[in-house]
């Protein structure tokens, strides 16, 4: 096969991984700066370049498009998908996992275990905000955060209120979330590929952090999920029509509760974690699903 993956950093581990795995299973893979692309938007015969040349002769593309660059990445890909290009995941799934708020909607429509949430623009009911999630402690997350950025524990009501109207003063969305307490600071990710978890580990936030992202300090392990644990992961890629994604869950008192939905996850912690060969697997998955015109959407949507 000939592959393109969007990545803007090639030497990160994660993308070195993929073009690695790919060229040891006889492949071609270029990797294409995703913010260097440029578009003709014709009617029959949509283009992409790169570099002064039409990119083409790809048989799928595995976006890596990072969040601050989602508007025009999801351009990009869309027009590989209007030509006829396989993605490892599609545009608009990716655009349903980076906007929280609709994922959140979406899973929650279909009876995901969610954390209790409530969303805002507008903070001048922030006693409401409060009470709609059971009280403090709580979390309050910027929409657009990411990697555990703009999240925040309010041990009171006093310091809630105070962080609720704090971002409302600079016009943030915001999520007001109830505190999984009894999570104890972990939490666990399952790696989807092709509507199966194929490896998971636990994460621990980094001494007095209750974030457990790894880029925050935390450290990871592998673990066995439960059954509901693995049906909650595969429910919740499926229903944001995932095919490769990281499914974060909390362990509550009432069963697993999803927190996001990764659908650009790292593969450092988690083949590090396992021992597995994660990039082999996406691989893998493309050999058996890439075909022309195969995309659901085309774009679309």
């Amino acid at each position: 096969m000939k592959l393109a993956m969007l990545a803007r950093n090639a030497g990160l581990y994660s993308h070195k991984r993929i073009v690695a795995a790919a060229r040891a299973r006889g492949h071609e893979i270029e990797v294409v700066d995703t913010l260097k692309c440029y578009m003709n938007i014709a009617s029959h015969r949509p283009e992409v370049r790169y570099k002064g040349r039409l990119l083409e002769g790809f048989d799928a593309v595995i976006p890596r498009i990072g969040a601050s660059i989602t508007f025009y990445g999801l351009a990009v890909l869309r027009q590989f998908e209007m030509m006829g290009v396989y993605p490892l995941n599609e545009s608009v799934a990716i655009g349903r996992s980076r906007d929280k708020l609709r994922a959140l909607q979406l899973l929650s429509r279909k009876g995901i275990g969610l954390p209790v949430t409530a969303c805002a623009h507008v903070t001048s009911q922030a006693d409401d905000l409060i009470d709609m999630v059971g009280g403090t402690p709580l979390i309050v997350k910027l929409l657009e955060g990411t990697q555990g950025i703009g999240v925040v524990i309010a041990e009171t009501r006093t310091s809630a209120k105070s962080m609720i109207e704090a971002f409302g003063g600079v016009e943030a969305n915001i999520m007001v979330q109830e505190f999984i307490k009894e999570a104890n600071g972990m939490d666990v990710r399952a790696f989807v590929i092709g509507g199966k978890v194929v490896a998971s580990m636990e994460r621990k936030g980094a001494p007095g952090d209750f974030r457990s992202n790894l880029h925050r300090g935390g450290k990871a392990k592998t673990i066995k999920i439960t059954p509901e644990e693995r049906s909650t992961a595969v429910r919740a890629a499926k229903i944001l029509g995932l095919n490769v994604c990281g499914v974060d869950m909390l362990r509550s008192n009432h069963g697993p509760v999803v927190m996001e939905v990764n659908s650009t996850p790292g593969l450092e912690g988690i083949e590090i974690a396992t021992g597995k060969d994660i990039a082999g697997m996406i691989i893998e998955f493309l050999e058996k699903n890439a075909a022309p015109n195969k995309t659901k959407t085309r774009g679309e949507g």
